[in-house]
């Protein structure tokens, strides 16, 4: 395997390998010697070429302070090789063996209410702890020394899914780490309290020494700049702890590849440090975790969406866990995969960028708090119809990995994404608003069930290859954008801006200039004289504002009783009434801006509502409110229709989504029935599905769960 040094972080980056990764997690240390062999043969008769081990193994790396024992895993890496499979290796951070927080307690972590987290779980030590940070690197390097000369340990996971469990942290060192971070961030103690408005309720700060952590509504809010910050630290924290990893592995070997895998993406900054380190990233994917509508496809939907949100942070990616059967805790439980959804969904990952997929897990636990989490084997060492998946999948891209290798994900609508600020600052402030995400998530459900080229991209990524851009109520909006923003607009592109743009600076102050700021109303042509929230779809009352500020999450709103009556506001756009939804805002409209949509009622009506203005050879919309699913739809028709934006396929079958994966000299169109019914494409695109060897001269058929990878024809 040969491994190049990694391109700048792009939405548009390939992987670094000249390997598509197949295989699975393996947990040698979970069953006895006597099966591995067996484990190897099946492995490798199936098509496997990489497993990835050790996550959670410290206590026996290390079961004593400075006493390091590698044999049994030296044993499994060495088996496995003779069969042709190499190995991943992880640093072991999640879980820190017993001896180490009983001689170390302070490497726990506390929570708000100023607990320690206790031992038996994971991700129970604070990685914002010297100390704890101190152990790491002994471990790593203990581990990257051992191991540097094996040819059969090819690359490393840092940690892993860090802050899935727990992303927050009260402890003293943790209060000492913070105000370190916001000393030499600010340098003086004058710079801190303006940008945290210390004036507002006496919140001003003599020294850094006098700063506490954030804690919600003890007994009121805090300031939105001091969370912020907060998350921000948290973060640089995250970075820090894995940047001291990287650092020791990249001396030990400079040929090793090095990603994470992520979890829940808390408190993680991929644009900064964290993913800069790293030669790309993995993201564990278990689609059925976050929605289980099956006939509607709604699952298969919120796995699209998953991995373009993914990909927008760092390109393409591996997934070192995808779903393979039933999984649980026992606080929770998913549904199982049907026979060929496994692979579907596999397929779908591979769709939508990844360049590697391994199976969450080869085997099953029979013990710890995952043991109804299935794997690839049975628990009676049977192997059944989810092996027969694997084995079918693993030997299909096998066979074609030299057509994915290279390729990028085709976008004709980037949603702008992938932005730790702006993220945060929603989370800071919410005012019972959803979070862009939330809004982003109508557009790209609705282009991922028309068959529309959707993603998510990162203002600094090269924007030309887009035809539309949209941003969902970004309320930072850095300076540094403007110049690639409007390029992108005079050459042809369509930008569409949201209600609340531009609203807030860096420090989270609101901005002194007329909204969306000086450098977005030129742009759009607009300024927004005034702004009021609509109340919710069956609101109650305040007390959902008080539980989303507390939460830091968007809380759907009590139902009103049946009698009750909802102040609403509507508008025109193409010919059309809509309901608006959550916000208004009332625009003035520079001349030569034209007005698309009006508000239509109340005090409001004949004010614009959305407004377009032409710039070179693009155009700017504005829309003064937020998304609905009908409001996307019209947006799709209209406004996207004209910047030449279509669906890839004419007529796509409901339960049907595709997508392209390209380079400079080919196109690959996935096509995936995520349906338990046949489904016919009498209008696929000329080409040869890459996985039956056939033409599609004729049309497609795709059975039940079927897919279809077709090398178009130029």
């Amino acid at each position: 395997m040969q491994r190049k040094k990694p391109a700048p972080l792009s939405v548009w980056r390939p992987l670094n390998l000249d390997r598509f990764l197949l295989g699975a997690p393996h947990y040698p240390e979970h069953v006895d010697e006597c099966c591995w062999q067996r484990d190897a043969e099946r492995m490798a008769a199936a098509g496997v070429n990489t497993v990835r081990m050790g996550e959670f193994a410290w206590h026996i790396f290390e079961p004593r302070e400075d006493r390091f024992e590698f044999g049994l895993f030296d044993r499994a890496i060495e088996l496995l090789g003779r069969a042709g499979i190499d190995t991943i290796m992880c640093t072991p951070t999640a879980t820190p063996p017993r001896w180490l927080t009983v001689n170390y307690p302070e490497v726990l972590r506390v929570d708000i209410n100023g607990r320690a987290s206790s031992h038996g779980s994971r991700q129970h030590a604070d990685t914002t702890s010297p100390v704890f940070r101190a152990h790491s690197r002994r471990i790593t390097r203990a581990m990257a020394e051992h191991y540097r000369d094996n040819p059969r340990v090819i690359g490393w996971q840092t940690d892993n899914e860090l802050n899935t469990t727990v992303s927050e942290s009260f402890a003293p060192s943790t209060r000492l780490e913070f105000q370190k971070y916001l000393q030499k961030a600010y340098g003086t103690i004058e710079a801190l309290n303006f940008a945290w408005g210390g004036h507002f309720w006496a919140t001003a700060y003599d020294d850094f020494s006098q700063i506490d952590l954030p804690r919600p509504l003890m007994p009121s809010y805090p300031s939105p700049g001091h969370v912020q910050d907060y998350h921000r630290f948290l973060a640089a924290a995250t970075a820090a702890f894995q940047h001291d990893q990287v650092e020791i592995l990249r001396a030990a070997n400079p040929d090793w590849f090095i990603f994470h895998n992520l979890g829940q993406l808390a408190d993680i900054d991929f644009r900064g440090q964290f993913g800069q380190d790293l030669d790309f990233i993995g993201f564990d994917i278990y689609p059925m975790l976050y929605d289980e509508m099956r006939r509607t496809g709604g699952h298969a939907a919120t796995q699209a969406l998953h991995l373009d949100i993914c990909r927008a942070y760092s390109g393409n990616f591996i997934v070192p866990e995808q779903a393979s059967g039933f999984g649980s805790q026992p606080g929770f439980s998913t549904m199982t995969p049907e026979p060929g959804e496994m692979r579907r969904m596999a397929m779908t990952s591979v769709a939508r960028g990844a360049d590697g997929v391994m199976f969450f897990r080869w085997r099953p636990a029979h013990f710890g708090a995952e043991i109804y989490w299935m794997g690839i084997i049975d628990h009676d060492d049977v192997p059944r119809r989810r092996y027969d998946e694997a084995s079918r999948f693993f030997h299909e891209i096998a066979g074609i990995k030299d057509h994915i290798l290279g390729t990028v994900v085709r976008m004709d609508l980037g949603i702008a994404g992938a932005d730790f600020d702006n993220q945060e600052a929603h989370k800071t402030y919410p005012i019972g608003l959803p979070s862009p995400l939330d809004d982003a998530t109508l557009l790209h459900r609705h282009c991922y069930h028309k068959g529309i080229a959707c993603g998510f991209i990162h203002l600094e990524d090269d924007l030309s290859r887009l035809k539309a851009l949209y941003v969902p109520h970004w309320v930072m909006w850095k300076d540094q954008w403007n110049a690639a923003v409007e390029t992108f607009v005079r050459n042809g592109g369509t930008l569409i801006l949201s209600a609340l743009s531009g609203t807030r600076d860096e420090n989270n102050h609101i901005i002194r200039e007329q909204a969306p700021g000086t450098a977005l109303s030129a742009l759009s042509g607009v300024k927004v004289t005034e702004f009021g929230r609509l109340v919710p779809e069956g609101a109650n009352g305040l007390f959902p504002l008080f539980r989303q500020a507390a939460m830091g999450a968007y809380v759907p709103p009590s139902p009103l009783p049946a009698s009750s009556a909802q102040r609403k506001y509507r508008f025109t756009f193409g010919n059309r009434q809509f309901d608006a939804a959550h916000l208004y805002e009332l625009l003035e409209v520079a001349p030569g801006t034209e007005v698309l949509g009006s508000w239509s009622d109340r005090f409001c009506a004949g004010q614009p509502a959305i407004t377009c203005r032409e710039l070179g050879k693009g155009r700017v919309v504005y829309v003064g409110t937020y998304l609905t699913p009908e409001l996307a739809e019209a947006i799709v028709s209209t406004v996207l229709a004209r910047a030449g934006i279509a669906p890839l396929l004419p007529e796509l079958p409901a339960g049907v989504e595709v997508s392209i994966r390209e380079s400079e000299n080919r196109q690959l169109m996935f096509i995936q029935n995520t349906t338990d019914l046949p489904a016919a494409l009498p209008g696929a695109p000329l080409g040869t599905d890459l996985l039956t060897g056939r033409s599609t001269a004729n049309g497609l058929q795709l059975e039940a769960y079927g897919c279809a990878v077709v090398l178009l024809r130029p």
